[in-house]
């Protein structure tokens, strides 16, 4: 076997760079993130094959495949496909199959927990922290917001770039058999959950104006009486409204603008 040519950590960084330009942009119904992930190699293809143009245009051929994944949780795939180029650069038993088919089968369950971590878990977080300081008319509402959500992720797409790097395929298909990524992924989906109670109860907000007479007493509050019902029960079925209209597939505009128009017709009735 060949001396094996180490990738450096500033093309290691690189690549990442590129993948963080690219995943999006160069998306398709083709190839999804393929291309991006193709682009994101070049730096180390050509670090491994300096001098042979053939042998880089026949790497990154192989990486131009189908590949729907998490961004940035999917940076492990880079780290691990740089691990195995470079022993397929010095010649030892590992084909351009093997490297294929282990990003076929990587990509599956790192977009099920980087969907279920980023989205339901960071970005929900993220979210509540800045809707917080933005309730009171804060400017850091929407900074906080950007700085926590993308903050977290170029952490991970980092940090994941080169735990892959330097675990090779063994980490995560490890974590896959014995099965601690189905468990990081449902405990990520049962604390954004209940983040996203939380933010029901504290940022969804209905108080109506309207007051019952009654003859002979005191007029009632229909908002106290909803309160000792059930508080907080009319932003819980707004907010359950809300979602079936979402699984019905309505535009997520349509349904902002419906609760813009309402709440205009409840105030002008003097409802709220």
């Amino acid at each position: 076997m060949a001396e094996v040519v180490k990738v450096s950590k500033s093309t290691q960084k690189k690549s990442i760079l590129n993948w963080f330009l690219s995943c999006a942009v160069g998306g398709n119904y083709e190839f999804m993130h393929g291309v991006g992930f193709m682009y994101s190699m070049v730096p180390v293809v050509k670090e491994l094959y300096p001098n042979d143009v053939e042998k880089q245009k026949e790497t990154l051929t192989r990486h131009l495949t189908f590949l729907n994944t998490e961004p940035e949780v999917g940076t492990v795939i880079h780290g691990v496909t740089i691990a195995m180029e470079e022993q397929v650069a010095a010649g030892a038993d590992c084909d351009a199959d093997q490297i294929v088919g282990l990003k076929s089968a990587l990509m599956g369950p790192l977009a099920g927990i980087g969907d279920s971590l980023l989205f339901s878990v960071v970005r929900v977080i993220a979210a509540g922290i800045g809707i917080s300081f933005a309730l009171q008319g804060s400017i850091l509402g929407p900074i906080l917001f950007f700085l926590i959500y993308n903050g977290c992720t170029m952490a991970l797409r980092y940090s994941l770039g080169y735990i892959g790097f330097i675990s090779g395929s063994s980490f995560i298909t490890k974590m896959y058999e014995d099965g601690t990524l189905k468990v990081l992924t449902k405990c990520a989906g049962i604390l954004g959950l209940i983040m996203v109670g939380a933010m029901t109860a504290s940022t969804v907000k209905f108080t109506t104006a309207i007051n019952i007479a009654i003859p002979g007493a005191e007029a009632v509050s229909l908002q106290s009486s909803l309160d000792t019902l059930f508080l907080g029960i009319v932003p819980l079925l707004l907010t359950f409204g809300c979602k079936k209209l979402l699984d019905k597939n309505v535009n997520i505009n349509w349904i902002m603008i419906g609760i813009l128009v309402l709440s205009m017709v409840m105030a002008v009735l003097h409802i709220v």
